[in-house]
């Protein structure tokens, strides 16, 4: 079992204490780091004031970043799910046709 920690984040210059196992440690501070990175890009653009709204702002932007490429991914399945359906529709169709050349 993994053993949880308090782990400290800062976020515009506001300290965050969060229980996280140690395991995960490295993938929190690396999601503040990129948060804070975001929400200071967004208080630097000036037209969001409000460290609540500049918060919702950088959530609404990583989700609509995260949904886009969920997305492409999806498509990416598809095209990939597509295309290997077609090529195991060519071997069966290679396989029959040898088939049906020894037969005859």
């Amino acid at each position: 079992m993994t053993q949880s920690n308090t782990v400290t984040v800062q976020i515009l210059d506001k300290e965050y204490c969060i229980a996280c196992p140690a395991d995960e440690r490295s993938n929190l501070q690396n999601a503040a780091r990129y948060l804070d990175g975001k929400m200071r890009e967004i208080r630097s653009g000036g037209k969001v004031i409000g460290a609540d709204r500049v918060a919702v702002m950088a959530a609404l932007n990583i989700t609509h970043d995260l949904l886009h490429k969920q997305q492409h991914l999806d498509k990416q399945a598809t095209v990939t799910r597509d295309h290997v359906r077609d090529l195991l529709g060519r071997v069966d169709n290679a396989l029959q046709d040898d088939n049906d050349g020894r037969g005859a």
